[in-house]
């Protein structure tokens, strides 16, 4: 099975990146099944509900979320019946949603869920995801031999030492939240695929995706302000897995897929393209 992971869509241009890169990805790599993060989707930070229908409707057979995955009151209000997008696990059990399901890939079946780690989220904290991961697993793997991860964390200690724990035990942990991608993929013992940070998709020529300026000013005023988009050199960013029968990981490859630059986003609003309603 031939999966890709886009990494998290940014803004309006990480939409357009999506959007015009998905399908030759997917004929050029044969790809059975698409993850994205689309934890800043909406405005840098966030999804929204219409955006999530859109980039569902696009190719994303599933929507991660992370430490914004309540920022956008019209997702948790409908979030429930959403079924493919899934905020993290390791939340309180109250917390609308799910952070976990199984999906159908064809003939097969794979395990997907999402763990927030500790580290520098002051908004949104969970349970001790490696507590947390061994009793997912568990569970996960009860139904099927796929199982793959995505943990949004912030240090790359927190990550590796999760990556760690996980190895021989699911198929890969992907590593999300830093939107810069790391040259540290790799498969470890027992066949477990990892790195430490797929990137992201949307604007290169930015801070994470949002306007360079934006940013330089909110660091010298500490007045925060993610109200323009960054466009420069849009690209898509994730990595491709292979996975054997047993869940096993053949290959992780990093992918940086440029797409060209344009003067007007040539990305309808979700407004207008997202038609679809949500679902149980």
């Amino acid at each position: 099975m031939h999966i890709l992971y886009v990494a998290e869509i940014v803004g309006k241009a990480g939409v357009y990146a999506f959007k015009k890169g998905l399908a030759e990805l997917k004929q050029k790599n044969s790809i059975d099944f698409v993850i994205t993060c689309g934890d800043g989707a909406t405005g840098g930070n966030g999804l929204g509900r219409n955006h999530a229908a859109y980039l569902h409707k696009l190719g994303a057979d599933v929507l991660t979320t992370g430490e914004c995955c309540f920022y956008k009151k019209d997702l948790v209000e409908n979030m429930e019946h959403i079924p493919y997008v899934l905020r993290p696990f390791n939340l309180n059990p109250g917390a609308p949603g799910v952070g976990s399901r199984i999906f159908k890939a064809g003939k097969d079946k794979i395990g997907v869920a999402v763990l927030l780690g500790q580290n520098g989220f002051g908004k949104l904290h969970g349970d001790n995801p490696y507590y947390v991961l061994p009793v997912l697993l568990e569970r996960l793997r009860q139904e099927t031999p796929l199982v793959i991860i995505d943990f949004h964390a912030g240090a790359t200690a927190e990550k590796r030492t999760l990556f760690a724990l996980a190895a021989g035990h699911c198929s890969a942990v992907i590593g999300s939240h830093s939107r810069v991608q790391t040259a540290d993929e790799g498969i470890l013992s027992g066949g477990t695929a990892v790195i430490t940070d797929a990137g992201r998709t949307g604007s290169l020529d930015s801070v994470g995706g949002t306007d360079k300026t934006e940013r330089i000013t909110e660091y010298l005023t500490g007045i925060p302000d993610w109200t323009r988009d960054a466009w420069d050199r849009p690209e898509l960013q994730g990595v491709l897995i292979e996975l054997d029968k047993t869940g096993k990981a053949r290959s992780i490859q990093r992918i940086r897929h440029a797409l060209p630059e344009v003067k007007t986003p040539e990305v309808s609003s979700p407004e207008e393209d997202a038609r679809e309603e949500p679902h149980d």
